[in-house]
């Protein structure tokens, strides 16, 4: 029994040193005071695209030191929760999909829920009346962080183990890193909400304004990352972390319990799979409502042959915005938890339904939202991130993940260093009554308990003759399935490169409100043309980060691998 006890110990303390080696060579490789940006990356044994340079860099140097895509992702989440705040995280929550060389479609759903103690009316006051602001910021907002429980479910596809994918993320919060001017921008610009919504000072804030070139470290951060490694999950559910978030809510009157935090669990789903031409797409099944939704619009214009009429040709643009029109008219009667309401996905998606849905389009006109109402179901038996992973072996996944608004509820866990979501507000506050992205849903969004929030998010993987060919997605709240949606017809009907695909401008509509969303290089000679079909547009200035990775494949072996990386931010492709 001592010499198995001695072998063991010895096998451990290998294992220790090799991850111990594993974290100094992928540091090694990584200057966090001084990196650049890259739009478009080439390679053939593996590419990350993610929001920030040096979330790509770490994820990269996984893949170069052994890790396959699964290791890539979970270590380039982690080193956003550090570099990128504004969305990467551990206090929030998101989704994967993903496809594995052995032919395995995956998702895996950690999207927050509901604490234990919330309610259906918890933002109305007295007289029935929406109370935004707290659905929307503070401690309220928020609900049960999933991120955490959502690496350790997608950990058991990985190689490499945990400590040595945590460990760049916890040096980057450490050391610090430097900043770039959309950061510094981006943090001056919300320091009054960071006063307002905390109870303890947050790095985030300093007297003097933030520019290019700070510094920005993260003690606190740091330590809860530790505990991770050295505790695993319970290190963030229970223990320390745990105590802190809790203390963190007694003192701002928010809702989350140390028992629903050792209670939250990521949970496995069968990912939405069908066809598009010859392609097989597969996407996030609900709470997401992004797989649904893609399969929805992509189905409705299937038949009608978009590429003859014309990338941005009037047609061409009509046609989708009508599509896009009646499957958010769809998501806002029908889609939510379908743990806990009936979502009717087969009606949703079969031939006929969507074929009568389209039986008022007209060519030409645009079809007025208070006509178009959800359609008839019998009963069946803005801020996130979004990050691309492929690797040597045919491994892909396509990650999105979120604390909903721009920092979350803008309240960082005293002591730990992190942002809250305010994802609260992605459910249902009042029925009819629009969320922060003017999202309008009903009965089947409602707050319950343990319930999880109607998500946008849109991981995508699509394969061409069987084999992994585009990892996509977006941030963009309501907007990114749209904007998913686009890419891929961009890609797939209109022959265009991934480069193309990703920095054409974008248009959105969402059923209500009644108008076109639009980027400010949206060409105006088209904008008139719709004008003159009746619909009415509103500028947004930009819409999503989309990353895309395409693969190309020699029989069994990847031959090439291709990163984009959106132009509308740090966005940064990395491959190799």
């Amino acid at each position: 029994m001592k010499k198995i006890s001695t072998r063991l110990h010895a096998a451990h303390l290998l294992m220790a040193l090799t991850l111990v080696l594993l974290c100094c060579m992928a540091s090694a490789q990584i200057n966090p005071y001084q990196y650049t940006i890259n739009k478009m990356a080439n390679g053939s044994k593996g590419a990350v695209s993610s929001a920030h340079p040096l979330a790509s860099q770490v994820g990269l140097e996984v893949l170069k030191n052994g890790g396959n895509a699964f290791d890539a992702a979970i270590a380039t989440q982690l080193a956003l929760a550090v570099v990128y705040p504004g969305a990467g995280n551990i206090g929030g929550g998101g989704f994967l999909v993903a496809y594995t060389n052995k032919g395995k479609a995956i998702s895996i759903d950690y999207r927050e829920k509901a604490p234990g103690s919330a309610s259906r009316d918890m933002y109305l006051d007295k007289d029935g009346n929406p109370l935004l602001n707290l659905s929307q910021n503070g401690h309220l907002a928020s609900g049960v962080p999933g991120t955490v429980a959502g690496l350790f479910a997608s950990h058991k596809y990985g190689k490499l183990g945990f400590a040595a994918l945590i460990q760049p993320a916890i040096e980057l919060a450490e050391k610090g890193f430097v900043i770039t001017a959309a950061e510094a921008r981006s943090l001056n610009g919300s320091k009054s909400a960071f006063e307002k919504y905390n109870t303890v000072r947050p790095a985030f804030v300093k007297e003097k304004a933030w520019k290019a070139g700070d510094t920005l470290v993260q003690k606190d951060l740091a330590a809860t990352l530790s505990r991770i490694r050295d505790n695993g999950m319970k290190g963030f559910y229970e223990g320390e972390t745990a105590r802190l978030i809790s203390a963190e809510m007694k003192r701002g009157g928010g809702k989350i319990s140390l028992e629903d935090l050792k209670n939250y669990t990521a949970a496995e789903r069968d990912p939405i799979i069908f066809d598009y031409k010859g392609h097989t797409v597969i996407g996030m099944p609900m709470p997401s409502s992004g797989g649904l939704l893609m399969q929805q619009m992509m189905k409705m214009i299937e038949d009608r042959d978009i590429a003859s009429m014309g990338f941005h040709s009037p047609a061409a643009v009509q046609l989708m915005i009508e599509v896009e029109r009646r499957a958010y008219a769809d998501r806002a009667e029908f889609m939510g938890d379908k743990d806990f309401v009936k979502v009717p996905i087969q009606t949703l998606s079969s031939d006929a339904y969507l074929k009568e849905r389209m039986k008022d389009f007209i060519p030409g006109k645009a079809t007025p939202s208070d006509m178009v109402k959800p359609g008839k179901v019998n009963p069946e038996s803005d801020e996130t991130t979004h990050l691309s992973v492929a690797d040597q072996y045919g491994n892909v996944v396509s990650v999105t993940t979120t604390l909903n608004g721009g920092y979350g509820s803008k309240t960082v866990v005293g002591g730990a260093g992190f942002l809250l979501n305010n994802e609260m507000d992605d459910f249902s506050v009042k029925p009819g009554v629009p969320n922060m992205f003017g999202a309008v849903g009903k009965e089947a969004n409602a707050i319950a308990p343990g319930k999880r929030m109607l998500s946008s998010m849109t991981p995508t993987v699509v394969l061409k003759d069987k084999k992994p060919w585009l990892v996509v997605g977006t941030p963009g709240g309501t907007t990114i399935p749209t904007s998913v949606f686009q890419t891929l017809v961009n890609i797939i009907d209109f022959k265009q490169s991934s480069l193309d695909a990703v920095n054409n401008p974008k248009f959105h509509h969402q059923w209500l409100p009644d108008q076109v969303m639009v980027e400010n290089d949206f060409p105006k000679s088209l904008q008139t043309s719709l004008e003159k079909m009746g619909y009415l547009f509103t500028n947004r200035g930009q819409i999503g980060r989309t990353e895309v990775i395409k693969l190309e494949w020699n029989g069994k072996k990847v031959k090439s691998i291709e990163a984009v990386a959106d132009k509308r931010g740090d966005d940064h492709a990395a491959a190799y």
